[in-house]
């Protein structure tokens, strides 16, 4: 059967990407001086009869109709790199076939690549039935004994069930609804089904150091109908260079793949094709086809050498940390063998969960109440702004609450009155805020952080790494450890050796051709190889948050809050008995303890399941430090009722943020007199109800 030529923008949306490379044959177009030739550096002219390889295909742009209702749609251009968040509205067009979607949508082992259908009628399966309207997940592709099939997922009460689904199965299945947040590049790889227009809502927009040429209405709610714009990479019979050919050049091709020898093309490889070589490979010399458009000062060698050493290819851990600071937060990837020091900052603590997860059996962690909080139940303790605690283990506790005794959580700590400990017990469910006074001054190395503590953890640079010539983070106020994950990398180095660097796969975009094997000497391990701090946008963070994110649970839902019954409130309430003062902070034994408010620790607006990030400007003030209390505490339980302190007590200073500090005077001294006034009306309405009775 003879082939029909087609233009190239057809050939493209026909195109399936595991299917390249792909060779192809100009039939017809546009052509000067009767070869290639280059305008504005991405549109090209070929003559007839080329032969040009298809060797990747790409979306080099977006373009987004914006629909308003009574109004008149409009179009703006979009690069992948917009620093945005979109959520996905689900496709109302029904797929008639497993086999349509395997062939329109992404589906792999990642946790984006597994689609979610949902169908109207039953489907009786050998596994048993998927309900009608039930929803399952799109796992895997399998072909056993030539018979294609995939496994769909099926959650029912926390429990999975694993189904098989013939390809050949038919039926109506719609796309189900996704509430996740996606940027604009993760949509394009893994949620942009072939053939069809997707469509997003506006969900957030991301800071961004660089400016966008085109971006969206700051006002505007609606859908946005994404198109994207194609791109083709491809190589000529006797060229070196890859060409980039716009899927929209009026040109006609035809598929001669089966007939001609791909061998006599060039190779060019990406880093991700060459982390996927096997073993036996490694290492070996390269030529820099492409290199990189923009890389930082450490890896400038990949932009000025032609030829590289790739020696071999490994994963290797990474520290994920944040800037602690309210606008403009750097993200930074730090490397196990940095070489800088780091001193322990203050952490803060939004709930009595989070200190229970926080707590640590290596040392006692030490906490100052940032906000306060009323407890509902009668055997739990009340927290007031400026009280100090000793965290020691959640417990189970029997209260009572409107008469009834009731099992709950709470949180067993020691409440630091003047010299005297007082074993109480918090509920789980405060809703509050608490930030560590940290006694300790040694300096770390990063590996003595992550193996002695865990993440997050707060630290501050307090000697820079003296190996490199520019250190990112000793500019950084503070830092948010957050967690440790693993990347893909390669170590490359100069063909004489002086320079030696481990090269991320994900961030790094190159194209290599592989020359021969290598035979030379190998670069010494922890002198001349070097590991680079590497500082990420948003959209990179946001990413690496969600796979880490990606299988682990999320904490306990807290009780809801109780409230009295309305007929209680609406008797005549005894008057209360006179609540002793609380300990004045200006003991002549010990230093004012500092008091930290959450009021200046903004936390940057992110996805739900991103955790939160502090700010705090740093002064000195004076923080009292139990001395000889980690030993008393070892010989006493949490739940007697005091613990003396000796007389010798000792003091220790910590960075305390100032602005924190004067928040928490105010919210002291408010609550004060909301004490005293409420105190006042109490007796007021004592003697009216005398007066009365009289």
């Amino acid at each position: 059967m003879e082939r029909m030529a087609m233009t190239l923008e057809k050939f493209t949306r026909s195109l399936d990407a595991k299917s390249l490379p792909r060779v192809l044959q100009i039939q017809s177009g546009y052509y000067f001086q009767g070869s290639v030739y280059e305008l504005f550096g991405r549109e090209w002219s070929f003559s007839y009869g080329e032969l040009l390889k298809i060797i990747g295909i790409s979306v080099t742009r977006l373009i987004v109709e914006l629909q308003s209702e009574g109004s008149k749609s409009m179009t703006v251009d979009l690069s992948l790199d917009y620093p945005g968040l979109f959520r996905i509205v689900a496709d109302k067009r029904p797929y008639a076939s497993i086999q349509e979607i395997v062939d329109s949508v992404c589906i792999s082992p990642e946790c984006l690549g597994q689609p979610e259908f949902r169908c109207p009628e039953e489907l009786q399966l050998a596994e048993g039935t998927i309900q009608a309207e039930e929803s399952f997940r799109i796992t895997a592709l399998r072909t056993k004994h030539g018979d294609s099939h995939v496994n769909c997922e099926v959650t029912r009460k926390d429990s999975k069930h694993i189904f098989t689904v013939k390809l050949s199965h038919t039926g109506e299945f719609y796309e189900c609804a996704d509430d996740q947040f996606y940027t604009l590049r993760e949509l394009v790889e893994w949620k942009m089904p072939k053939g069809r227009k997707r469509t997003v809502t506006w969900a957030k927009s991301l800071p961004s150091k660089e400016k966008c040429v085109s971006k969206l209405p700051e006002d505007y709610s609606g859908d946005l109908v994404l198109t994207p714009v194609y791109e083709l990479q491809t190589v000529s019979k006797f060229g070196k260079n890859v060409v980039f050919i716009p899927s929209t050049l009026d040109i006609e091709v035809l598929d001669v793949t089966e007939e001609s020898d791909g061998a006599c093309f060039m190779q060019p490889l990406s880093l991700r094709d060459v982390f996927a070589k096997p073993r036996e490979v490694f290492p070996f010399r390269a030529e820099i086809i492409e290199p990189p458009s923009q890389v930082q000062e450490e890896l400038g060698f990949l932009t000025t050498s032609k030829q590289v050493i790739v020696h071999s290819a490994y994963q290797t851990k990474r520290i994920l940390a944040s800037e602690i600071r309210s606008e403009a937060q750097r993200r930074f990837l730090i490397p196990v063998s940095y070489n800088g020091r780091f001193k322990r900052r203050p952490r803060m603590f939004p709930t009595a969960y989070d200190l229970e997860v926080a707590k640590s059996d290596m040392e006692q962690l030490h906490v100052v109440a940032t906000r306060a909080f009323e407890a509902d139940y009668e055997g739990l303790s009340s927290v007031l702004v400026g009280d100090q605690y000793l965290v020691h283990k959640r417990e189970t506790s029997e209260v009572i609450y409107g008469g009834r005794r009731k099992t709950v959580e709470a949180l067993a700590c020691e409440k630091m009155v003047g010299k005297k400990y007082e074993a109480v017990l918090i509920p789980m469910c405060l809703d509050g805020g608490f930030v560590e006074v940290v006694h300790d001054k040694k300096q770390y190395m990063l590996s003595e952080v992550c193996h002695r503590f865990s993440l997050p953890f707060n630290v501050k640079v307090s000697m820079r790494d003296l190996s490199v010539m520019e250190d990112l983070l000793a500019g950084a106020t503070g830092l948010q450890l957050e967690e440790e994950i693993t990347d893909p990398y390669l170590l490359v180095s100069t063909p004489d050796l002086a320079q030696c660097w481990e090269v991320p796969v994900n961030r790094i975009n190159m194209t290599l051709q592989l020359l021969q094997q290598w035979s030379g000497p190998e670069p010494t391990q922890g002198k001349a190889v070097c590991s680079a701090v590497e500082e990420i946008g948003e959209d990179c963070y946001f990413t690496l948050r969600r796979y880490v994110n990606a299988s682990v649970l999320p904490p306990p839902r807290p009780p809801k809050r109780h409230q009295q019954p309305l007929e209680d409130t609406l008797k005549l309430q005894p008057p209360r008995p006179k609540k002793p003062d609380p300990p004045s902070p200006k003991s002549p034994h010990t230093a004012k303890p500092a008091m930290p408010s959450p009021s200046s620790s903004d936390c940057a607006e992110q996805n739900t399941s991103i955790p939160r990030n502090e700010t705090s400007i740093t002064s000195l003030v004076v923080v009292s430090k139990p001395g000889p209390q980690k030993a008393i505490v070892e010989e006493n339980s949490p739940h007697n009722n005091t613990i003396e302190q000796d007389d010798e007590y000792t003091h220790d200073y910590e960075y305390i943020d100032e602005d924190e500090l004067d928040s928490i005077r105010r919210k002291f001294n408010d609550q004060s007199i909301h004490i005293t006034g409420k105190k006042k009306s109490e007796k007021i309405c004592h003697a009216d109800c005398k007066t009365g009775l009289v």
